[in-house]
């Protein structure tokens, strides 16, 4: 059976094709610029050309019905023909309190995302939009939702109700939500298996570290704290979000420099972070080059960065008590080793050290490898993520009826001997170029 995972954007669908007997990617790609002009689609399946065209999608409708004729397409398909589809799978970045967990999509489900639109205003509206666009191309198969914000659901009323009027939470549901929740699961989990450990006899903190980032306090194995809020515009310094910030700013631009309310969110949400401390760049690779080449601003922006992750790792280590792993993953938590000495450097006394040789080393999409310094009482693991296979795998168990929250649900990802056949063919190429990663490769304890 196969199953179709959709990610869609305001402006930008993902996908990927994943066939569920032989657990393999079939394919994955993006339909970019989407309803606004100039769309092109980019496909890319294991053992065949990478596909680029340019198709016009004025709607999330067509764009969807151009990825369906893609990926059965004669020539660069990967699936006879649309009835071959079982189930889709979509990210919806916003359950609000009422979806702990991932859910069957039917009309009144839809209606309560739509109700909750105002919680995630640049997210959940796209989302929604390609719920409806999928369920009118494909009517007969089963739809369903997987939230970034079900994971963070086991978290204590100290940790998610803010000290603001409590009639704000009441009547408009003001409170922390955190999100990156199905990225939160994967890494947990792995890291449980390569700690040998029970998941839920587990305490971890995860920073997921991309253009959107976000750190986990995991506690026995669910999350504990989280440094999103009721939007995704709290805690770290991202990409182009500010993160923390005194909110006294806001009302002061107000009134000082004489912004509206949509301008402020505006420059907060794409704006700010790593490319308003620069006025330049939101890829950390090219702060990375700035930095070497001695632009003051690069360096700030790292700097910071580093310094507001070592800072939530610390909350998260007083928070928890006792840490078994720290985790880094997603794009530039996966391959940004300056970050990653910035986050971590001087935090001995708790227990946490790197190999500074190893973290340099350590570049790979494709392998979960061991930065842990010697005399570290803490394990610290670079883990890259697999969004799409708890979507994969929560849409094909809640079509099946099998499916149930993760603290009462086995993963397949969960098992000791998991491999992710494309990540390790990957992986024997990246060895080819970088023969040492072979020696830091995490894994499971031997029993």
């Amino acid at each position: 059976m196969v199953i179709l995972t959709l990610n869609c954007g305001s402006s930008s669908v993902k996908y990927q094709v994943y066939d569920w007997d032989s657990s393999s990617v079939l394919a994955s790609g993006i339909v970019e610029r989407v309803t606004l002009g100039g769309s092109v689609i980019n496909h890319n399946a294991p053992g065949l050309c990478e596909f680029v065209q340019e198709y016009e999608c004025p709607t999330h409708t067509v764009a969807i019905e151009l990825i369906l004729k893609t990926i059965t397409h004669p020539k660069h398909g990967v699936v006879k023909d649309m009835s071959m589809i079982g189930v889709v799978g979509h990210r919806m970045v916003h359950g609000g309190m009422k979806f702990a967990r991932s859910v069957l999509i039917d009309d009144e489900s839809l209606s309560t995302f739509k109700e909750l639109a105002d919680l995630a205003p640049l997210h959940n509206p796209a989302n929604i939009t390609g719920v409806e666009a999928a369920r009118a191309v494909l009517p007969d198969v089963p739809h369903c939702a997987i939230m970034d914000t079900a994971w963070h659901q086991t978290m204590p009323e100290s940790s998610f109700l803010y000290a603001l009027p409590r009639e704000w939470y009441e009547k408009y549901q003001v409170r922390r939500y955190g999100f990156h929740g199905t990225s939160f699961l994967y890494t947990a989990k792995r890291a449980a298996v390569l700690l040998g450990k029970d998941p839920f006899k587990t305490n971890l903190i995860i920073a997921h570290i991309g253009n959107g980032s976000s750190i986990d306090a995991i506690k026995n194995g669910c999350s504990y704290d989280t440094s999103m809020g009721l939007t995704p515009l709290e805690g770290l310094v991202m990409g182009t979000r500010c993160g923390d910030i005194d909110p006294g700013i806001i009302f002061h631009m107000m009134k000082r420099g004489g912004l509206h309310a949509g301008e402020v969110e505006k420059k907060l949400n794409k704006e700010s972070g790593v490319l308003g401390i620069t006025s330049h760049w939101a890829d950390r690779r090219d702060i990375e080059k700035a930095a070497r080449e001695g632009n003051h601003a690069a360096i700030a922006a790292q700097n910071i960065e580093g310094y507001r992750i070592k800072k939530y790792i610390g909350a998260y280590y007083a928070a928890l008590g006792h840490v078994d792993a720290l985790v880094f993953t997603a794009g530039v938590g996966e391959m940004g080793h300056t970050i990653r000495e910035l986050a971590t450097a001087g935090l001995e006394e708790l227990g946490i050290t790197i190999d500074l040789e190893k973290n340099q080393k350590a570049k790979c999409r494709n392998a979960e490898l061991d930065i842990t310094g010697e005399g570290s009482k803490v394990r610290v693991f670079v883990i890259p993520t697999d969004e799409e296979l708890v979507m994969t795998e929560d849409s094909y168990a809640l079509m099946t009826g099998t499916y149930d929250v993760h603290t009462n649900y086995t993963y397949s990802f969960q098992h000791p001997s998991y491999v992710n056949k494309q990540r390790a063919a990957g992986f024997e190429n990246d060895l080819k170029k970088k023969p040492w990663l072979a020696d830091m490769v995490a894994k499971p304890p031997k029993k």
